[in-house]
């Protein structure tokens, strides 16, 4: 995994798969959501909505996955992916059956990445 962007309270990992997947982290460790200050919470908020219409109109997904469980890690964390009929696991989630064997015909995941880490750090 490697970090797409961080600031002060939040960073983003790329997770390595075959949709494009980040994940959102708080800096600090929170156990829920609830527990997370209001002003990070709009933080971590704004970061997912920018994520999913990026991703919506760079890679024209079937639909978009937004999940936080943190059973195994319970830090306050968030998982965004652009998900695809054709994709290996859909209609499961991720962590699912997979369903089929493929490979997907999808615009270069790096060109996105490098155009959203401006993005963010322009917000």
């Amino acid at each position: 995994m490697s970090i797409l962007y961080e600031n002060k309270q939040i960073k983003i990992e790329i997770e390595n798969a075959e949709i494009p997947w980040l994940k959102v982290f708080t800096k600090n460790a929170y156990k829920e959501m609830s527990q997370v200050p209001k002003a990070l919470r709009t933080e971590i908020y704004d970061v997912l909505d920018t994520i999913e219409k990026e991703m919506l109109s760079y890679f024209k997904p079937t639909k978009i996955n937004i999940a936080s469980f943190g059973n195994y890690m319970p830090h306050v964390h968030w998982h965004i992916m652009a998900r695809f009929e054709e994709d290996s696991y859909y209609p499961e989630p991720m962590w699912g059956m997979k369903q089929r064997e493929t490979t997907l015909n999808l615009p270069s995941f790096e060109i996105f990445f490098d155009t959203l880490k401006g993005i963010l750090h322009e917000q």
